[in-house]
């Protein structure tokens, strides 16, 4: 049988270039999954300390000055 060159087999010579494209998006996949699985653990965000807290609850007026005051003695001690 006669063969016109690269056009025998494999889509006219295109077939290697889905199959490594297919490969990419298979190993880029993974890596994607991989990636989410391991960040989801970590919220992204910065976690905020008891001190932040405390200050968002007396700015907000749940807690009073001399309960703040207590609060921030007690988280820094423990620190």
């Amino acid at each position: 049988m006669m063969h016109w060159g690269n056009f025998s087999g494999m889509g006219f010579g295109f077939g290697w270039i889905f199959m490594v494209l297919f490969w990419a998006f298979v190993i880029l996949g993974v890596a994607y999954l991989l990636k989410q699985l391991l960040s989801s653990g970590s919220s992204g965000e910065s976690r905020e300390t008891a001190l932040d807290i405390l200050k968002k609850k007396y700015a907000a007026g749940e807690i009073t000055k001399d309960e703040y005051g207590e609060k921030k003695t007690a988280i820094s001690e423990k620190t």
